[in-house]
């Protein structure tokens, strides 16, 4: 298959896993950011660390934060340690939610995949990921 083609189908794939994130009136960077508070260890589950995470300023992190603690997804954690990063954690309705997850669909088509076409496709994205950064 050509590059050209081959970059289409990553074009096409990215744009439905994209509109899925818009579920659950959610969009996708609050997504995001729910995924990561929920798998990060507890030291790094701040607005700077996922800003840093997500390779983004700390301004949109910490409105989507802010957003997500309005609708009741997120908290600051009941103990803070010693600074001014504070600890962020899910909460029971955020963690509900996360059963929800839209990318549970691609994992789970991932899931199907034979392992050796699951390895090929991760060090193909991740060299695409590279890449894509060394270009910026």
């Amino acid at each position: 298959m050509q590059a050209d083609a081959l970059a289409e189908l990553l074009d096409l794939t990215s744009r439905l896993l994209h509109s899925r994130g818009y579920a659950m009136d959610l969009f996708p960077a609050q997504w995001v950011a729910l995924r990561y508070l929920a798998k990060a260890p507890t030291e790094k589950r701040t607005s700077s660390e996922l800003a840093r995470f997500q390779g983004m300023a700390n301004g949109p992190v910490s409105r989507t934060v802010r957003t997500l603690i309005i609708k009741g997804l997120v908290t600051k954690a009941a103990t803070q340690p010693k600074g001014r990063a504070e600890i962020l954690e899910l909460t029971p309705a955020g963690h509900a939610l996360m059963q929800s997850d839209p990318l549970i669909e691609i994992a789970t088509i991932l899931g199907a995949l034979p392992r050796e076409e699951r390895a090929v496709l991760a060090v193909a994205l991740e060299r695409i990921l590279r890449g894509m950064h060394d270009i910026q």
